[in-house]
């Protein structure tokens, strides 16, 4: 198989390729691997490619293959995965985007780190991200901006800018990321690829370095639904050592793929959340509804109010908690901060504890509000970015993060899965357009099956840059 059809592979059926003997894991990741090489350059997406690593795990992988005699292999066995920089992958550099980690090597290797590998991936690297996971642009001046493939000029979105960029770029088929408000969907919106941020607690964050402790939860990116249903069933579960994660059963995800959007009753958000949208975000997204409907789905329209006020709070909260972590680290380093996130950090250390307090409580009325509203209802149809990829060299990260997140991190706040699925192009400039799916707290079955129909009837989340004026399929 030539290299491009290697990396435009998917998780799912790599793996069934391996298993069959059709492809072996080592042309796989030497596949990417060049690819890596010859594209990264002018993406920025890696801040550490393991070649060596990958290249013997990827000959380990075959090896079992070879030894298995027919018997079932892991569910990601020989499947390239990269990981984001603030999650620990033992023996290599970890710099969390920020040069006060210097020269930081991780000791283990995170809790989804050591799933990953018990399924059988190969870990290619560690991906570019925000500085200290805050932030929506990944503008970072310490290490570069990560570049969108569909436009050079152009933001990846943040803070996982390099998870996105890397599947969208086809140099890795699933990458992880890290979602506090927004930093795993942003990425995947403006770089056309699907991106899950699970429900809190559904995935451990056991060796990854916190935003908030409230609000965080790493999650997967990739092309395909079915790529991100996979690789959730094996970095979900429960983790003792994080005080957050949930003690749950873990869904059999792709199982609920098959069942497709017939009968499913989809509330779509109208009104406020949609005050914000770009004249070509709008008819994008009533196209997508028209899609479910044409595929069986009931659309109900419904509304959410006071949604500036949300994620005002929802700021508040997460800065808090981000002042937090840092509240010993910074005054003896402010001046090794960039001032995007000094200002943030420094919001966040003037939040008082009653007001603290009173952005808790309103955590608890928004997430009751919330689920209220999905009261007979599966799913809801959201906008996600109310605009496409920003110019980097005209984007304020403070500014742009804030207008990239208005209907993003408000679904952080209450804790609830959302899942971001692409939708199309802007007419004007060619740059993608996706739409938000969001469910009841620990539902991302629902999510991905309806995401998974929706990809079965388009091929938008299957375009690359170069051939997207091609037909939608």
């Amino acid at each position: 198989m030539e290299a491009q059809a290697l990396t435009s592979l998917g998780a799912r059926a790599a793996a069934k390729a391996i298993a069959a003997r059709e492809i072996s894991p080592r042309e796989l990741t030497a596949a990417h691997l060049e690819r890596i090489e010859r594209e990264d350059p002018q993406l920025n997406a890696f801040r550490t490619v393991m070649a060596d690593e990958a290249t013997a795990a990827a000959a380990e992988a075959e090896r079992a293959v070879a030894a298995s005699g027919g018997e079932p292999l892991g569910p990601l066995h020989g499947v390239p995965i990269a990981i984001k920089d603030n999650i620990e992958v033992r023996g290599v550099r970890m710099t969390a985007g920020t040069a006060v980690m210097g020269e930081h090597v991780a000791a283990r290797d995170a809790f989804v780190v050591e799933k990953l590998r018990a399924a059988g991936a190969v870990i290619l690297g560690k991906l570019h991200m925000s500085e200290w996971a805050i932030g929506g642009t990944t503008q970072n001046l310490h290490f570069g901006d990560a570049h969108n493939p569909w436009d050079l000029d152009r933001s990846a979105g943040g803070s996982s800018g390099g998870s996105g960029a890397a599947v969208a770029a086809d140099l890795a088929p699933v990458t992880l990321g890290s979602d506090t408000g927004g930093s795993v969907r942003l990425p995947a919106s403006l770089c056309g690829v699907t991106g899950l941020r699970p429900t809190s607690g559904r995935v451990s964050n056991g060796g990854s370095i916190p935003v908030s402790w409230t609000l965080d939860t790493i999650g997967p990116l990739a092309r395909r639904a079915e790529d991100v249903a996979r690789t959730l069933a094996v970095i979900a579960g429960f983790d003792a050592a994080d005080p957050v994660c949930a003690d749950r059963a873990v869904d059999r995800y792709e199982q609920a793929l098959v069942r497709g959007a017939e009968g499913l009753r989809i509330g779509m958000l109208v009104g406020e959340a949609r005050s914000a949208l770009s004249g070509e975000v709008a008819p994008l997204l009533d196209a997508a509804a028209a899609a479910f409907a044409d595929l069986g789905a009931e659309l109900h329209p419904v509304e959410l109010g006071g949604l500036a006020g949300v994620a005002e709070w929802t700021a508040d909260v997460l800065l808090a908690e981000a002042a937090a972590y840092h509240e010993e680290r910074l005054p003896g380093n402010a001046g090794r901060f960039a001032p995007d996130v000094l200002a943030r950090l420094q919001r966040g250390a003037a939040v008082s504890g009653p007001h603290y307090a009173r952005g808790r409580q309103e955590q608890r009325r928004f997430t009751r509000e919330l689920l209220g509203l999905l009261d007979g209802l599966d799913l809801l149809l959201a906008p996600a970015t109310p605009v496409p990829a920003p110019i980097l060299a005209e984007s304020d990260p403070l500014k742009t993060t804030g207008i990239l997140s208005r209907y993003i991190s408000i679904f952080g706040f209450a804790r609830v899965p959302a899942l971001v699925v692409p939708i199309g192009f802007t007419a004007s400039e060619g740059l993608p357009v996706a739409m938000q799916l969001v469910g009841r707290h620990f539902d991302e079955a629902m999510l991905l099956r309806a995401a998974h129909a929706y990809q079965q009837a388009t091929d938008w989340h299957l375009r690359r840059a170069g051939d997207r004026a091609g037909p939608a399929g």
